[in-house]
């Protein structure tokens, strides 16, 4: 049987999209589409945005986010899904101080790196800033390789 914690890590490898959902000044949720990059031991995710977005608002006020990412080409509602949820807490980094961060995303996403150039953003240039999720939790959810368990639970790092 596979390895659920090596599943992981190759789906968040090779998928490009995470569901994000953030908390309004309301306490409801909101939920959008990122880019992202992850990193394992410890677990995190990556993604930029311009900090005037309402997912960034969010986060500076309510760090606790949740999100998913399905790893899957979709052609058709019957076919088996795999994918990952978590529960993450989230912050915007600094401007300084963050190369291996900015390496993450920009090593996975080569034509954002102007966007998050170290000089650029030291100098409050940037448009951009750069968020982390701290994970939580994982559930691996993979109904190809754990047919009739799909859901699997999966530690954290």
């Amino acid at each position: 049987m596979p390895d659920p914690r090596q599943l992981l890590e190759d789906y968040l490898r090779t998928a490009k999209v995470m569901q994000l959902a953030t908390l309004d000044d309301d306490g409801a949720p909101y939920a959008n589409n990122l880019w992202f990059a992850s990193a394992v031991a410890p677990d995190r995710l990556f993604f930029i945005s311009r900090p005037d977005r309402v997912h960034c608002a969010n986060i500076r006020r309510a760090s606790r986010v949740a999100g998913a990412v399905l790893n899957i080409d979709l052609t058709d509602p019957s076919q088996a899904v795999r994918g990952v949820t978590f529960t993450a807490t989230a912050r915007e980094l600094p401007i300084t101080g963050i190369d291996e961060q900015i390496r993450a995303y920009a090593g996975r996403w080569p034509t954002t790196a102007a966007a998050i150039d170290p000089a650029t953003m030291a100098a409050g240039e940037a448009h951009h800033r750069l968020y982390q999720l701290d994970v939580t939790g994982w559930v691996l959810y993979d109904e190809v390789n754990f047919r009739g368990h799909a859901r699997q639970s999966v530690d954290v790092r």
